[in-house]
């Protein structure tokens, strides 16, 4: 039973939608960190923001320091060759 649940809530989240996205690649850190703050400070609550980046410390700071400001992580961070891909929303 607990894996069906499992199953259901990753089904759930690949369906997710992003309202707006941040293609960031190119920036090294801390900007990826300090854009994707900004853009979700500008959004409304319920929106969930893209960010895509390519430097490979944004891969733990961005969706650590989105959650430590309060901003939900709506699935684990995507690595897919250099790109890595974040979705997060407002509360």
């Amino acid at each position: 039973m607990e894996g069906m649940a499992e199953a259901a809530r990753e089904r759930v989240s690949q369906s997710v939608e992003a309202d707006y996205r941040l293609d960031i690649r190119g920036e090294v850190c801390p900007y990826p960190v300090i854009y994707s703050l900004e853009a979700l400070a500008s959004m409304e609550a319920g929106q969930v923001l893209e960010v895509v980046a390519d430097c490979p410390q944004s891969f733990r700071n961005v969706p650590e320091e989105a959650v430590k400001h309060g901003y939900q992580l709506v699935r684990e961070p995507e690595r897919n060759g250099t790109d890595l891909r974040f979705l997060l929303r407002v509360p």
